[in-house]
């Protein structure tokens, strides 16, 4: 059985539905101008699974704290608690499968970022038995994994970016689903972005982010036009969780509201000018020489441990009276389904993979790591462990074939290219392993398929560097012939046998 729920209609009138496994998954990245309709989708999303699978929502306005006026939501006020308590109550959410909403509008922005990245740590961090579904929400997800530094603190900004990352990297085997919403894909972190299969993407008029949002659609310039053109509420939706192909959804009615300021126009005071005047001046002198107020003191911090518990004691006996229970308990197939496969020979094979793919090599780092990740998502295979460094390291492993050869000769070739720049790396491996399987020198073709150029004179010019740099030794025959020696190859297979 799959739990679908309803976020809207297409422009036929058609119901438009999301699946919440599917989603709890494949994680959803949502996008779109101020006053596009993003808190409202967010909202409609967050209604119609309130009884289906738990809910955190990092709140840094204070928009959400209206859910638990209708529904079982507790708040979470983050300018109430110390360091420990956010994360003892993050604990505590994880343990007891309580929906919540932490609520960070009373805190300045630096503490805001800190509070969230603290609390998501947590909750990345509980104990295994813990590992419960989870939707978490982040509203605003530039101010907590931006693309630049900002005027952000290097330490804040090192710690959200790993909170963020972790969320959407590493947060689907500890069952957390994360929903980011952004105003501008420019602004947010790629690394975090580019973890989401499921897009719903809003109005958006900077070229840049249209452009950015149609390729994630799958559009092409044209047909990106689109974006520009979105009424408020209305969203271009893709993914698996809703629709294979790109699909317009008109956001459905919500029962709670924010506590915000009212939108739209609002009649001015029926005052004249002169009075207006007064308001403002009357006793405006002896205002100003009055002494600055002390801050207020905190407002004191609801038990929430308690409510907490409470909750998860109530729930017990819903259990143990036989009542229905909803997505928010563990369900088979919801978060326990393992990858086909998991560790380094996963890696090496997609890589091998994608390496062996005609004109792979011809592609820039930035396409081909994309494509490394979205196969690994698609797999189930963890690959966050693997930056775009150590990716080139292993793109030039199997772009040589290095994983051809026997273990003992394999190792030594790897020993000796410890030392050897990230941008010869791969021609010069390729060198190496014709030499340890005793096969001629690749032609300069070969080299240049390796090493992604056209160009026969790059290819010298290359070979003159390695040997200036020791790596090999070229020897020109009379005959026209060539033989390349790769430096210490034999000594260090001796070695390693």
């Amino acid at each position: 059985m799959t739990a679908q729920i309803e976020i809207g209609t297409d422009s036929a009138g058609q119901g438009i539905c999301v699946d919440i496994e599917e989603l709890l998954a494949t994680r959803l990245l949502v996008q779109g101008n101020s006053g596009s309709g993003k808190s409202h989708l967010l909202r409609r999303l967050l209604e119609q699974t309130a009884g289906l699978v738990q809910q955190v929502v990092i709140d840094p306005e204070g928009d959400f704290t209206s859910l638990a006026d209708e529904f079982d939501h507790i708040v979470i006020d983050g300018a109430a608690h110390s360091v420990r308590e956010i994360e003892a109550l993050a604990g505590r959410v994880r343990q007891h499968r309580v929906s919540v909403v932490l609520a960070l509008d009373e805190l300045e922005v630096e503490q805001q970022i800190r509070c969230a990245a603290l609390f998501l740590g947590a909750l990345f961090d509980a104990p295994r038995e813990h590992w419960y579904p989870a939707l978490v929400v982040v509203d605003e997800a530039q101010m907590f994994a931006p693309a630049a530094a900002g005027e952000l603190a290097e330490e804040t900004r090192r710690l959200t970016l790993s909170a963020m990352t972790n969320l959407m990297c590493r947060g689907r085997k500890r069952g957390l689903a994360g929903i980011v919403a952004t105003q501008r894909l420019a602004k947010l972190a790629k690394n975090v972005a580019a973890e989401a299969s499921n897009f719903l993407m809003g109005r958006t008029f900077l070229d840049i982010d249209m452009q950015r949002a149609a390729d994630l659609l799958g559009m092409d310039r044209r047909q990106a036009e689109r974006i520009r053109d979105l009424q408020r509420g209305h969203f271009l939706g893709l993914g698996p969780a809703i629709s294979r192909r790109p699909v317009a959804v008109h956001i459905g009615e919500v029962r709670t509201g924010g506590k915000n300021a009212a939108e739209g126009l609002m009649p001015l005071p029926q005052a004249k000018g002169e009075e207006l005047e007064a308001l403002l001046h009357s006793e405006l002198a002896e205002e100003a020489a009055e002494p600055v107020r002390p801050a207020p003191p905190p407002r004191p911090a609801p038990d929430l441990e308690q409510a907490i518990t409470e909750r998860a004691a109530a729930q017990a006996e819903r259990e143990e009276s036989g009542e229905p229970l909803g997505a928010n308990e563990p369900s088979a197939g919801v978060n326990n389904s393992p990858g086909p496969q998991d560790g380094e020979a996963a890696i090496t094979r997609i890589v091998a993979e994608l390496a062996g793919e005609e004109g792979a090599t011809f592609q820039s780092s930035a396409v081909l790591f994309r494509n490394f990740a979205q196969r690994c998502r698609q797999q189930g295979v963890p690959s966050a462990h693997v930056d775009m460094l150590e990716f080139r390291r292993l793109f030039a492993f199997a772009s040589a074939r290095l994983h051809e050869l026997q273990s003992p000769m394999r190792e030594a070739i790897e020993e000796l290219a410890q030392g050897v720049p990230e941008d010869v790396l791969a021609p010069y491996l390729a060198l190496a392993v014709a030499a340890a399987q005793g096969r001629p020198a690749p032609d300069e073709d070969e080299l240049a398929r390796v090493y992604g150029s056209s160009s026969p004179s790059r290819i010298r010019r290359l070979l003159e560097h390695l040997e200036r740099q020791g790596l090999i030794v070229v020897r020109e025959e009379f005959g026209g012939g060539r033989t390349i020696i790769v430096t210490g190859l034999e000594e260090a297979a001796a070695a390693e046998s």
